[in-house]
């Protein structure tokens, strides 16, 4: 090898060095150094950073007392609030663990709805549009159902309410784009299956209206006209107004048909069970 080429290859190994030393000493500044400090003193310093909106090295000191001071009753309190700090900076799977740990260390504490909620905004705020997996929107609901379960007088109940209420819209239309696809494709009980899941388990969302006008469809194309017209007669009765309304009842008059509820329908069963809870 030329002495030339030998000190090409020199310098770049040195530049390769020079780059992981670099990219290493980033890695370690994000550390909180150990210094053994009073436990007042590294929540204090936490709770300043939290107020001047410095989030990211709030959550470290907050990391710290459980670190140094694992058994004080600071230690409680730094664990949810680094969840906060974390949430407040976007790292959700680190607000999420240890919120979760909060709630699993110590069931009985008074901020236990509040750390549910906290679990429930981190999947919530992650949730994607319909056209993506909808684990996110499925784990936000689980935690604000918790939430509501255990504590429905919390403060923080109502607030998750309102997010279940938005997060089923949300999964409802997920099952609706899957079946318009299907639908599009004539492939109709596979359609089917999807507007009834929204009928059967959705039925106070948005997408109930255009889920029973697709079913007349549906059924109408598969022949089968007395659920094709049970499913227009429930959306005629609770939907008069509706544009998907006006769609289910030209569809069965081009057949010749009007609305007409069967009670034996599972449409109607589904309808009655749904709306007997409210």
């Amino acid at each position: 090898m030329s002495s030339a080429r030998l000190f090409s290859s020199r310098r770049a190994l040195a530049g390769a060095a020079a780059f992981v030393i670099a990219v290493l000493g980033g890695c370690a500044s994000d550390e909180v150094p150990y210094e053994e400090r009073a436990v007042e003193q590294i929540y204090n310093k936490a709770m300043d950073l939290m107020e001047e909106g410095r989030y990211h090295p709030a959550a470290k000191e907050f990391d710290e007392v459980e670190r140094q001071h694992p058994y004080s009753e600071w230690a409680r309190r730094s664990m949810l609030m680094s969840a906060y700090a974390n949430y407040k900076v976007n790292q959700y799977n680190e607000a999420i663990l240890n919120a979760q740990r909060f709630i699993s260390l110590h069931p009985g504490n008074r901020d236990i709805p509040y750390a549910y909620y906290l679990v429930g905004l981190s999947y919530y705020e992650q949730i994607s549009d319909v056209g993506r997996d909808q684990k996110m929107t499925e784990d936000a609901m689980t935690a604000f159902t918790e939430l509501v379960r255990r504590f429905p007088n919390s403060e923080y109940s109502r607030d998750a309410r309102l997010k279940i209420e938005l997060a089923q819209d949300h999964l409802a239309g997920k099952e609706m784009e899957i079946g318009r696809y299907y639908l599009n494709r004539h492939d109709y009980i596979a359609a089917i299956n999807r507007f009834r899941i929204v009928v059967e388990r959705y039925q106070a969302t948005t997408h109930t209206p255009e889920a029973l006008e697709r079913l007349t469809e549906a059924y109408l194309a598969l022949g089968i006209q007395t659920e094709a017209q049970t499913a227009a007669a429930i959306l005629g009765y609770n939907f008069p107004g509706s544009e998907w309304y006006e769609d289910s009842y030209a569809l069965l008059a081009g057949y010749g048909l009007e609305p007409a509820e069967n009670r034996d329908s599972w449409i109607s069963r589904a309808w009655q069970s749904v709306t007997s809870v409210f």
